[in-house]
């Protein structure tokens, strides 16, 4: 009789873990996994998917706006909330199954409850008792809210997906792609939307371009953005509404349906006993990681939104199957991260990979920058006053291109094909000689020509 169940414990069957445990399975590994909510986590259930559902929906009505500079005359449309929310549901709890129907298939066990460590080998799951030789920690991360008064009134992404009707008046408290993406989804289906940041622009570690030109269009499609602004309190009213007191001016106080907080996201590490395996929390509250994903204790890793590494599904899946290749596969390896692309998919989207102009300053000394704004073609009928931007940060002496970043239609799907150019190390001349489909938005980053050379000040 062998002295672990398992050869691999995975807690936590979101995108990292799941890959994981399939992973660690197809080596023949012997694997439980434990979640105590929907097999999927964050990105299926209350995340990625849904959000972007929402953000489709959103779309429909500028799209009827529009439809009428193309020649179309189109009825007054309505829509229904409760409709949308009910085919949501239906896809996220379709793509839970098939998660879950993956890990079947795998040969996985499943354990439907959270699991706690006894000590460093041993969890407790449902009072059962379950030993294993390595362990992988994917619970992934939870929004967070500050501590004020009123502060259990204001509602999370969380709650935002299945609210029971659509706000008319709401408030959204931060300035990360959270904030701006719920900003873009409900002012989009109807609502009045302001969005309150502490902060001097949105979009805080994304390039400065970036940040000012979403911060442009949304503020030019009616949605009121407020920098530099602080929450002291909140209070509810006798007709349910929320009164907002405001510590910063040019607002003193104001009444919403609802206040939604975007002001960040914890890791899931309460309930997990961490201290009985001897596995130790880094600086920011995640769980400390090296480049391997293991822990303070050699046999347990973790992966995705508990540590404190960049918090995106595919690197949590990159992370998750390079810790069970590592432990059950022939060579040990850890996930490349050194190029990641990224979307916000706010309205405008935005599409970036590599670096910012700030931060190629500083790493290379001397770069050029190049830019596009302009109206895309769509806009020539519809009427509609929106501009693309497009940018490129191009290492001086080597003429490498080291970043590129879009604010625009189809900007994540663009973006994604140029993440490949980078990683190969593509020149400016590269882009130059690459010929460009026309007409399209993205032929544009094989044409810029109006170049900035820049030089970090001593």
């Amino acid at each position: 009789m062998t002295e672990f169940d398992f050869d691999l414990f995975v807690i936590g069957a979101g995108s990292g873990g799941v890959r994981a445990a399939r992973v660690a399975a197809g080596h023949g590994a012997r694997v439980a996994i434990a979640e105590s909510d929907r097999f999927g986590g964050t990105c299926v259930i209350r995340g990625c998917v849904p959000k972007k559902l929402l953000v489709q929906a959103s779309h429909y009505a500028q799209d009827f706006e529009d439809a009428r500079g193309f020649g179309w005359s189109v009825p007054q449309a309505t829509f229904s909330w409760p409709a949308m929310v009910a085919a949501k549901e239906q896809e996220v709890s379709r793509l839970s199954r098939i998660y879950e129907n993956l890990l079947e298939t795998s040969q996985v066990t499943l354990l439907r409850s959270a699991a706690r460590f006894v000590d460093s080998h041993t969890v407790s799951v449902a009072g059962r008792l379950l030993r294993a030789r390595h362990f992988l920690i994917a619970t992934g991360g939870q929004p967070s809210r500050p501590a004020l008064p009123g502060i259990e009134l204001a509602i999370t992404s969380n709650e935002a997906f299945d609210l029971p009707s659509l706000p008319r008046r709401l408030l959204i408290v931060g300035g990360g792609y959270v904030a701006v993406e719920f900003a873009g989804i409900f002012h989009g289906l109807g609502a009045d939307v302001t969005l309150a940041y502490r902060g001097e622009q949105i979009l805080r570690g994304f390039d400065d371009d970036v940040r000012q030109h979403l911060f442009d269009e949304m503020s030019r499609a009616g949605i009121r953005v407020l920098l530099g602004s602080r929450i002291g309190s909140l209070a509810r009213r006798s007709d349910a509404r929320i009164d907002v007191e405001f510590d910063t001016n040019p607002v003193s106080a104001e009444c919403f349906d609802h206040v939604m907080y975007a002001t960040g996201r914890a890791p899931n590490v309460a309930g997990l006993k961490l201290d009985a395996a001897g596995v130790a929390l880094a600086a920011g509250g995640g769980i400390a990681v090296d480049a391997f994903c293991r822990t303070s204790a050699a046999h347990i890793f973790a992966v995705g939104d508990v540590t404190d590494g960049i918090a995106l599904t595919p690197v949590a899946i990159r992370q998750g199957a390079a810790v069970a290749n590592s432990l059950f596969g022939a060579v040990q390896q850890a996930a490349d991260l050194t190029l990641v692309p990224s979307a916000v998919f706010s309205q405008p989207p935005i599409g970036t990979v590599g670096l910012s102009e700030a931060a190629a300053l500083d790493q290379f000394g001397v770069i050029d920058v190049y830019r596009s704004r302009f109206r895309p073609l769509r806009h020539a009928l519809s009427g509609r006053d929106e501009r693309t931007l497009m940018k490129l940060v191009v290492d001086h002496t080597t003429q490498r291109v080291v970043g590129a970043h879009m604010v625009g239609p189809d900007a994540p799907e663009i973006i994604q094909g140029l993440a490949l150019a980078l990683r190969l190390g593509a020149s400016k001349a590269d882009f130059d000689a690459t010929l460009g489909i026309h007409p399209t938005s993205a032929e544009e980053f094989m044409t810029l020509q109006d170049k900035q050379t820049l030089r970090k000040s001593n």
